[in-house]
C-alpha cells in the first residue's frame, strides 16, 4: 500500500505520512512513566488521538504494563450521571473487550447504575487488582462529559488517585480533550457556584499542548512523500504551505493532498509549485471540508461571537486573557495569542472566517448590486467605494438589525461588497486583529494593489492616526494611493454629514477619505 496524506481520523504509520508523534511530544511519556494524572488539551485535528493510540500500541509492546484507549465521545448527550456513568463503563467495556488486557466478562455489567457515585471507582479499583501489571487509561474526548456527569467523573477519579497506594488503581490517567481543565470547571459551575473544598481538578499534575508543525518539520513531512514518488515540492511552495497553515496538522496535509490528488491526479511526474499551494487552499476555502465547517460552526456560539467580533473590529481594549470565553476560542484553535493581539490562527482561518460571515450578504448582493467597476484588466475603486456609500446609506439600518455580529456589521458589510465586486478575478488580503483599533485590506485585482483601511469614528483623532496608519501600510505595500473608509456610527449626524469624500496628502501618498 501506498502512503497518502491523511485528512481524515488518526494517522496509521502503515498507511499516512506522519511525523513520530512520540518524538514530538517526550513529555507525554514522561509524565506515563511516573505514574501521573494530567491533561492534553488541544485544537481539533491536531494530532491528540495520533498520539494516544501510538503511545498505547508503544506501552503494550514493551509488556510491562497494559495501556488502555478510551474515547467517550458517545456519552455527549448523558449530562446526568445516572445515565452518563454506565455510559462511560459501557465504553470501557467495549474497549476492553478489543484489547489484550485480561478482564472477567461480567466485570462493567455488574456496575451499572448500581451505585453511580462508586461504580466507575469500584469497577477501575476490581479491574486493575485483577491485572498482573500495571494499569494506563487515556481518556478522549473528555470535552464531551458535562454538568452532572463531569463532577461525578472526576471526583471518582481523585477518590482513586488519592487512596491509590492502599486500594489498586490506574497508575497514569490522561484527560484528552480540545479545552484546558479550567474550561472543565466552568462548564459545571453554574451560576458560579463553588465546587466546594475537595477539588476533583487538583490531582492534575500537568496540562499539556501540542503544537503545530514548524516549516522544518513540513519539510520532513513533504520529504516523505518525495522519497517515496519521487514528486519535489518547489521551497516556495513549503513556504507557502507553512505560510497559509502556519503548521496546523490537517490543514497541512490537506494542502498536500490537494496538490497530488485534486489538481494533479496523482501525477507524480510534476513539481509542486506555489501556484499549485495557492490553487490549493483557495479549493479548501471554498469547498469547507469538515474541519472547516466544523470550525465555522464555532462562529454561532455566543462566547465565540462576543470576542471575535472585537477581532474582527480591531477592538483596542485591554483583555483579560484568562477571561473563560478568550480561553475557550484559543483552546479551539480559532485564535492564537500573538504578541498581545488575539488574531486568527493562521492565514486560512482568517479568510474562512470573514468568507463564512459574509456568505449570505454576498449571495444577497448578487441581485442587489450591479457590478459596474470591476472590468477584466481594471479596478475603479473610488467609484466601487462611492457606490459602497450610497448603498450603505439606504440599506445599513435594515442589514444590521437582522445581522447576529452587529459591532461587526459594518466592516463584514463592506468586505462582502468588496467580494462581490472582485470575485471575477481578483483577491483580498486582510489584517485584523484585536487591539490595532483599525482593519487593513489589500485588494488584488489585475496585478495591482489597492490599499484599504476600515476604521470607526469616535472623534477628529480617529481621521488623524488612520492617515498615519494607513500610509505606513501603503508603504510595505509600495503603493501611492489608498483609501481610508470611516463609518460614523452616532446616531446624531444626518447622512448628509456623514457621507463624504476628500483626498489628502500625505508624505506623498494620495490618501481618499471615504465617509459612511
Amino acid at each position: 500500500m501506498r502512503l497518502y496524506f491523511n485528512t481524515a481520523g488518526p494517522c496509521v504509520p502503515r498507511k499516512h505520512y506522519m511525523l513520530p508523534v512520540l518524538e514530538r511530544n517526550p513529555e507525554v511519556k514522561k509524565l506515563v512513566d511516573s505514574d501521573q494524572y494530567f491533561v492534553i488539551h488541544a485544537a481539533r485535528q491536531t494530532g491528540k488521538t495520533t498520539l494516544l493510540k501510538t503511545l498505547a500500541r508503544e506501552i503494550n509492546a514493551e509488556g510491562e504494563r497494559y495501556a488502555l484507549y478510551c474515547s467517550l465521545e458517545s456519552v455527549e448527550f448523558f449530562t446526568e450521571p445516572e445515565k452518563g456513568i454506565p455510559e462511560i463503563l459501557n465504553n470501557l467495556d467495549y474497549v476492553l473487550k478489543h484489547s489484550t488486557i485480561p478482564y472477567e466478562d461480567e466485570f462493567v455489567r455488574q456496575y451499572r447504575a448500581n451505585q453511580i457515585s462508586t461504580d466507575l471507582k469500584t469497577g477501575l479499583t476490581d479491574l486493575t487488582h485483577n491485572l498482573d501489571k500495571p494499569l494506563i487509561i487515556f481518556f478522549d474526548e473528555i470535552d464531551c462529559l458535562s454538568n452532572g456527569t463531569l463532577v461525578t467523573f472526576l471526583r471518582q477519579l481523585r477518590d482513586g488517585y488519592i487512596n491509590r497506594e492502599d486500594i489498586p488503581f490506574p497508575d497514569s490517567i490522561a484527560l484528552v480533550g480540545m479545552r484546558n481543565i479550567r474550561d472543565y470547571k466552568s462548564k459545571i459551575r453554574e451560576g458560579r457556584e463553588t465546587l466546594g473544598g475537595a477539588s476533583p481538578f487538583n490531582i492534575i499534575t500537568k496540562s499539556l499542548t501540542l503544537h503545530n508543525f514548524s516549516k522544518k518539520e513540513i519539510q520532513r513531512l513533504l520529504g516523505q512523500h518525495t522519497e517515496v514518488t519521487g514528486q519535489p515540492f518547489t521551497s516556495e511552495a513549503i513556504d507557502l504551505a507553512y505560510y497559509y497553515t502556519e503548521g496546523q496538522p490537517w490543514l497541512v496535509n490537506a494542502i498536500a493532498r490537494e496538490c497530488v490528488v485534486e489538481i494533479l491526479d496523482e501525477d507524480f511526474s510534476r513539481t509542486i509549485d506555489a501556484a499549485m499551494i495557492e490553487q490549493a487552499k483557495e479549493q479548501i476555502i471554498q469547498r469547507r471540508d469538515t474541519h472547516i465547517d466544523s470550525l465555522v460552526e464555532r462562529l454561532k456560539e455566543e462566547r465565540v461571537r462576543e470576542i471575535m467580533e472585537k477581532v474582527i473590529t480591531g477592538n483596542d481594549q485591554d483583555f483579560d486573557i484568562l477571561d473563560d470565553s478568550v480561553q475557550y476560542c484559543l483552546d479551539l484553535g480559532l485564535l492564537k495569542d500573538n504578541g498581545g493581539e488575539l488574531t486568527p490562527s493562521n492565514p486560512i482561518y482568517r479568510e474562512v472566517i470573514i468568507r463564512t460571515l459574509t456568505y449570505n450578504m454576498q449571495f444577497n448582493l448578487i441581485s442587489k448590486v450591479e457590478n459596474k467597476w470591476a472590468k477584466s484588466d481594471t479596478l475603479d475603486m473610488q467609484g466601487l467605494l462611492e457606490g459602497f456609500q450610497q448603498f450603505w446609506r439606504e440599506n445599513s439600518e435594515i442589514w444590521i438589525e437582522k445581522y447576529r455580529y452587529k459591532e461587526a456589521a459594518p466592516h463584514l458589510l463592506l468586505q462582502a461588497f468588496l467580494q462581490r465586486v472582485i470575485n471575477s478575478g481578483g483577491i483580498i488580503i486582510r489584517e485584523y486583529a484585536t487591539n490595532r483599533g483599525r482593519v487593513d485590506l489589500n485588494v488584488i485585482y489585475a496585478d495591482k494593489s489597492y490599499p484599504i483601511e476600515i476604521k470607526i469614528y469616535y472623534s477628529e483623532k480617529t481621521i488623524r492616526d488612520g492617515l498615519e496608519q494607513l500610509s505606513r501600510y501603503m508603504d510595505t505595500l509600495g503603493c501611492n494611493e489608498g483609501w481610508l473608509v470611516i463609518f460614523d456610527r452616532s446616531g446624531e449626524k444626518s447622512w448628509d454629514e456623514k457621507i463624504y469624500t476628500q483626498t489628502r496628502e500625505i508624505s506623498g501618498k494620495a490618501i481618499h477619505l471615504i465617509g459612511v
